[in-house]
């Protein structure tokens, strides 16, 4: 497994044997790290630069990303909205939503690679301008076959950010602190989920002005600050701790004293051949593949279905955006809530699992209620959400928390959210049947919960071979020797 077939960093690149890395760590710590305030202090000096510009970054990815599902069902009682006026059939719009997701699978691997050689700040700068202009172009299309090819490129355009973002945080956060991190960017998709539907509420208001249809305003307006971000994100996101002007040269050494075995290095090599074949001969990784596979599936489906799903339950047009708010915001706080115990209490694998079934028992009750029971399943999508949103920061905490070298961890999150991000959102594109509307969606959520099962069985048994991993490293290391253990 990974100890075995993947040195770390500091194995690679400083001949240590493992006795001699635990005296120059325990050295380290001792000469260091003065104080857990000191500490504290420097944390919360990083978190004020990196974390809301990351979470920013990712609302406004978020935004561009689902706001097709809002534009599909804006003004449709006028028969002003994209779908209508582009003349795409039901099947003709959820293949230009799957194109997005094809896009976002080719290229999620290569930009990890270039955000590592080309620079944090540079290349998510670029991708915002980049999908932000796409994004406002969308605005300007008038057939299927346009609308198609546009959201391809903006799968393309979008598909660095996300696992760009997850792999950023290693070169600035120890493995204990990341979920809670990871969580306030992607809850950052929640808020942009609550706030996609009252944007989309108040632009549907500007129908017809200066002879365009709202959901043109949509893409445009909402492209704009993108565009302009990117612009920020150039000058202003940090790249690495050891090239931080902000911090002082005694604030530089701390913080790689501290992630000295647990974190990526700004200074490490870039990704080799023999970290590729390391990588993807590591089995144990395929496990975390799978369950974000899973947890995919709802991600996706709500993400570019939540408007229709609202209005499925008695809301209609303008309406059915405002509705789409509480779900996402009660994901929001829970989500949040969720990473930070996973973190605090070393139990990443225990809360994706409940995290999951409290989802999957959300959507179990929407598919089985009635049709007209629209009260209760509002209800029920509200948890089905949550649950689901807040399986994830911990999943993705877990893997990260697990790979030990900077070109390893770059590549394996490159490949968790290609195969899960991308492969295991194209199947969530189809389960919400515009036929099903009336009937509320069965397969959508007998779908969404079948899946969600599949992650809580699967976090469990991820959990089990960890702690059998940890008893076997414990039972084989040298007397007076303590191996480094595996995070649970």
């Amino acid at each position: 497994m990974a100890t075995e077939t993947m040195p770390s960093d500091v194995e690679k690149y400083g001949g240590s044997t493992a006795e001699e890395l635990e005296r120059k760590r325990d050295a380290t710590i001792d000469t260091t790290l003065v104080s857990s305030a000191a500490e504290r202090k420097l944390v919360w000096r990083q978190d004020k630069r990196i974390v809301p510009l990351a979470a920013g970054i990712y609302f406004l990815c978020y935004l561009d990303r689902s706001n097709i599902g809002n534009a599909k069902v804006l003004n449709s009682s006028t028969h002003n909205d994209m779908q209508t006026e582009t003349g795409a059939s039901n099947y003709q719009f959820n293949i230009a939503l799957m194109i997005f997701l094809i896009g976002y699978f080719l290229f999620e691997v290569p930009s990890n690679i270039l955000l590592k050689k080309l620079r944090p700040s540079r290349w998510l700068a670029f991708l915002m301008v980049a999908w932000g202009a796409i994004t406002i172009g969308l605005g300007g299309v008038h057939t299927y076959p346009q609308m198609t090819g546009v959201r391809f490129l903006l799968g393309a355009s979008e598909a660095g950010l996300f696992p760009g973002l997850v792999y950023y945080l290693t070169f600035w956060y120890k493995s204990d602190e990341r979920s809670i991190r990871v969580a306030f960017i992607l809850a950052s998709a929640t808020l942009a989920g609550a706030f996609g539907g009252a944007i989309a509420f108040g632009v549907g208001h500007m129908n017809q002005t200066r002879g365009l249809s709202a959901w043109r305003w949509l893409f445009m307006l909402e492209g704009i600050p993108s565009c302009l971000s990117g612009i920020l994100v150039w000058f202003f996101l940090p790249d690495y701790p050891e090239s931080a002007k902000w911090l002082s040269e005694g604030e530089k050494d701390f913080a790689a004293q501290r992630l000295y075995l647990e974190g990526s290095k700004g200074s490490a090599a870039s990704l080799t051949w023999d970290d590729v074949k390391a990588t993807l001969m590591d089995w144990r990784l395929y496990g975390h593949y799978a369950i974000y596979f899973a947890v995919s599936l709802p991600f996706s489906s709500l993400s570019l279905f939540s408007p229709s799903i609202v209005a499925g339950l008695g809301y209609k047009d303008l309406e059915a955006q405002l509705m789409t708010v509480p779900p996402w915001a009660a994901a929001y706080v829970v989500q949040i809530l969720f990473a930070w115990s996973a973190d605090h209490f070393n139990a990443r694998g225990y809360h994706c699992a409940v995290g999951a079934l409290i989802g999957a028992a959300g959507f179990l009750a929407s598919a089985v209620l009635p049709p007209d029971q629209y009260s209760g399943r509002y209800g029920c999508l509200i948890v089905g959400t949550a649950g689901a949103f807040a399986c994830i920061p911990p999943m993705l905490g877990w893997l990260t928390s697990n790979m030990w070298s900077t070109a390893s961890v770059g590549l394996a999150v490159a490949l968790n959210v290609s195969i899960g991000a991308g492969l295991g959102q194209i199947p969530g594109v189809w389960i919400y049947k515009a036929e099903e509307a009336s009937r509320g969606y069965p397969t959508g959520h007998g779908v969404n919960c079948a899946m969600l099962f599949v992650v809580a069985i699967g976090a469990v048994a991820m959990r089990i071979f960890y702690g059998w991993k940890n008893r076997s490293l414990m039972q084989n290391a040298a007397e007076g020797v303590t191996p480094r253990l595996y995070k649970l």
